[in-house]
């Protein structure tokens, strides 16, 4: 249970001349107000407060962050780089495409020449030796898993 102080209400003062009806405003403390009771009777009473939304204070300027400003001015710069490679690129064209046939014309002479070379030490090298190879034979026997082995050479 809430259990509040209890005020005295006290009527509307007197002057000389009789009571005064009302209250100038500068006169009223804070906090007390001019009510009506149930009765019908107007009197000067403290009432609670009410709360009042406090306007949200302005949010106070932030400053731009560094990484921020770098990036805003690399931007330009990198798009410019890009327009240009793509400039650049469309003018070289051409001479791009025929390097690259250059190139392959190359590697194909390449792979070729290197097959003629092949074939002819292959040539060369059975001209020199005109008589057989040498055979030579081998023989091995052991005896058991773990047996000492035996061979003999055959020329």
């Amino acid at each position: 249970m809430h259990s509040e102080t209890p005020y005295e209400i006290t009527t509307i003062p007197t002057t000389p001349t009789g009571p005064r009806a009302e209250m100038l405003p500068h006169e009223i403390p804070p906090g007390v107000q001019l009510v009506t009771l149930p009765g019908g009777a107007r009197t000067l009473a403290y009432t609670h407060p009410t709360a009042t939304a406090a306007p949200a204070p302005a949010p106070a300027a932030q400053p731009i962050p560094t990484w921020a400003k770098t990036t805003a001015l690399l931007v330009p710069t990198t798009g410019a780089g890009i327009a240009t490679a793509g400039i650049g690129l469309s003018y070289a064209a051409p001479g791009l495409i025929a390097m690259s046939q250059a190139l392959w014309s190359a590697v194909a002479l390449i792979a070729t020449s290197a097959g003629a070379v092949a074939v002819l030490l292959w040539a060369a090298r059975t001209r020199t030796t005109s008589t057989p190879p040498t055979q030579i034979t081998q023989n091995i026997t052991a005896t058991g898993l773990f047996g000492r082995a035996n061979g003999t050479i055959n020329h």
